[in-house]
């Protein structure tokens, strides 16, 4: 081989890493990209765009959605597109969804937050009957089942596109003094240490204000969440009183919600 070909060989295998390193940074600096967008940016196929964002989520530089990745790391500072969560641990989730709703019984008021999880509990609850729902979830409506429910309230306020729900104040306008059975909350991340957490501080505030409506709470987390802290906290494990997720959690944050007086339910594959 001759000195000519030994140095575009060696730049050609500089270029995939430094490529990497590039799509590395930006994914943290924007948190979240798709495939389409990177192939466009660095001038690739998708082919080869998802070839590299397999080879970064395997070395844990950043965790892949359906349509691209997300920045990793403990902290998680920006909700995921709504239309991603739907996909990721999709299985975990309907179990989990599954679970929740053999908890719930007839005539009940639900109080539902939020997120993926939570809509696929809505989806399971078509053998109960007489229930009222109050819901940011705007996503809710359209799966819930209509022989189940007798009222359902959705609360206004800003909408967020990405996560497909309403926050801020104007939601106080009718759901101060409403009696509530159970809060059935969705939450981006939950630790030992800082208890429940979620990406943005307003939803947080929401959050904390049905807790502390409902009589029950039951938090609803995969296992994929364990151990990690969202932006903004919501309250410590106390405060819930039961937590439903796919897997038994560590040793160690089994002896937290212990501690805590949290029932933890773990549903059945």
């Amino acid at each position: 081989m001759s000195e000519q070909e030994l140095r575009d060989t060696d730049l050609r295998d500089t270029l995939p890493a430094r490529r990497r390193a590039e799509l590395v940074r930006l994914v943290r600096a924007r948190g979240q990209v798709t495939v389409t967008e990177l192939a466009s940016l660095f001038d690739i196929s998708v082919d080869t765009v998802r070839r590299d964002l397999d080879h970064l989520a395997e070395r844990g530089l950043l965790a892949r959605t359906h349509g691209g990745a997300v920045a990793s790391g403990d902290l998680v500072t920006q909700d995921t597109p709504f239309a991603d969560r739907l996909v990721r641990q999709k299985s975990a989730k309907t179990r989990i969804a599954r679970a929740v709703a053999s908890l719930i019984g007839d005539g009940e008021t639900l109080l539902v937050n939020g997120g993926s999880t939570t809509r696929a509990v809505a989806a399971e609850l078509a053998g109960r009957r007489n229930l009222t729902i109050v819901t940011n979830n705007l996503a809710l409506p359209q799966v819930l089942p209509p022989e189940a429910c007798r009222d359902v309230y959705v609360m206004g306020g800003q909408y967020r596109h990405e996560a497909q729900v309403t926050v801020g104040e104007v939601r106080f306008a009718f759901a101060a003094g409403i009696n509530v059975d159970t809060a059935l909350i969705g939450v981006g991340g939950i630790s030992a240490e800082r208890g429940l957490s979620t990406t943005s501080i307003a939803e947080s505030v929401m959050i904390r204000e049905m807790i502390k409506i409902a009589k029950r709470t039951i938090v609803l987390v995969d296992s994929s969440k364990f151990g990690h802290d969202s932006f903004a906290e919501i309250c410590p494990l106390a405060l819930a009183h039961m937590l439903v997720t796919d897997e038994v959690p560590p040793d160690r944050f089994v002896q937290a919600l212990a501690e805590a007086k949290v029932d933890l339910v773990v549903a059945p594959a």
